[in-house]
């Protein structure tokens, strides 16, 4: 298979996970016999320094034109003055808009070799393996009015949480259809008991269910499903949310892990490329330290090749690689380990190779 990919390492370790990712990557291409082809561009902080703006039209035609986008990260203290006009975010939220993603797929299943790395008990991760869909391009973080005036010698700012009900459609009906082609069973959370947006997605929900009959609904107020996602993760297989609160419960569910630098994420719209991140910020205090995760980013990778090159058996060897790789003890120092971000890429990259049944040595590249 040929494929275009579209990298944009973006600020802080964003350019450390993203190269782990590649290098990933072109393992599987060269075990598997496909010819990927990455370009590289700006976007959040670092297009802000270059090009004045977060998202330049010439990187959102590139992303538009490739099978699939790997980004790593956005933002930075140098870029965080309220009173900026420009910010990284930006670059991020209009990108997502701008490719039609309005879906996110956040899956969370702890590795059992890191049991030990959650502040859970071992007894509460077992059976834990969720999927969180949350909808991408509505909510408060794209309603309007949005901004801030100046009123009675006071400053008055203004979000706006909006949601239509197509909107809701077509993201309940992904949760409903993930969640059959998984254990059937599907949480809507909403906070219906105060929001106008929220009591529309419920009927919303109600109204797709019928199309679902072998799939268990359940509905769960945004801070109750909060609870129980620390008292009983294990009762969760589908959960599907809006914008704001699947943005907060994923990071929330990323205890669950061990370490948010563990978590990937992909966002799929109904056609054209998808994008694929990690779930973690730019952390740009251990930015080119060594320090870096690349799991996350890794596994973004074995998503990517699943969901826009459909290639199941590459992205199960990426996943696999990464399984052995921390069995066999190797750890970045935020899951207690002393490896550097280049040696955990190494162990992944040289696994890759063992399951395909050709030995990869890159210990010479560390």
């Amino acid at each position: 298979m040929k494929a275009n990919i579209v990298v944009l390492p973006g600020d802080g370790v964003g350019p450390d996970v993203t190269a782990a990712a590649v290098e990933v990557l072109e393992a599987v291409a060269r075990e598997y016999g496909h010819a990927f082809a990455f370009a590289e561009h700006s976007i959040g902080g670092r297009s802000i320094d270059e090009h004045g703006t977060a998202l330049t039209q010439e990187c959102l035609d590139a992303c538009r034109a490739s099978d699939a986008v790997l980004l790593g990260a956005v933002g930075g203290p140098m870029w965080e003055s309220p009173k900026s006009a420009v910010r990284p975010e930006q670059g991020l939220l209009a990108l997502r808009k701008g490719l039609g993603v309005f879906a996110n797929l956040r899956p969370v299943k702890p590795f059992a070799a890191l049991s030990e790395a959650s502040p859970l008990k071992p007894e509460l991760l077992r059976g834990v393996d969720m999927l969180v869909v949350r909808e991408l391009t509505g909510g408060i973080y794209f309603g309007r009015p949005k901004g801030r005036v100046h009123e009675r010698g006071r400053v008055r700012a203004v979000d706006t949480m909006q949601y239509d009900e197509v909107e809701i459609e077509r993201i309940v009906r992904l949760g409903f259809r993930l969640a059959s082609q998984r254990r059937n069973k599907l949480t809507s959370v909403d906070k219906a008991n105060v929001l106008e947006t929220s009591r529309l997605w419920r009927e919303t929900v109600e109204g797709v269910r019928p199309e679902f009959p072998g799939v268990a609904l359940e509905h769960l107020l945004v801070d109750s499903a909060a609870m129980q996602l620390i008292l009983t993760p294990s009762r969760f297989d589908v959960i599907v949310t809006e914008n704001m609160f699947g943005d907060i419960l994923t990071d929330e569910a990323a205890v669950l892990a061990g370490s948010i630098g563990l978590l990937p994420s992909a966002s799929l719209g109904e056609s054209g490329p998808g994008l694929y991140e990690p779930i973690h910020g730019s952390a740009p205090d251990i930015a080119g330290t060594g320090k870096a995760n690349p799991v996350g980013a890794i596994l973004s990778a074995a998503m990517l090749l699943r969901y826009s090159l459909g290639l199941e058996a590459e992205a199960s060897a990426v996943e696999s690689a990464v399984s052995a790789a921390l069995a066999g003890g190797d750890r970045t120092s935020d899951i207690g380990g002393t490896r550097t971000t280049k040696e955990m890429t190494n162990s992944i990259v040289d696994r890759v190779g063992r399951l395909t049944g050709t030995h990869i040595s890159v210990k010479e590249n560390s």
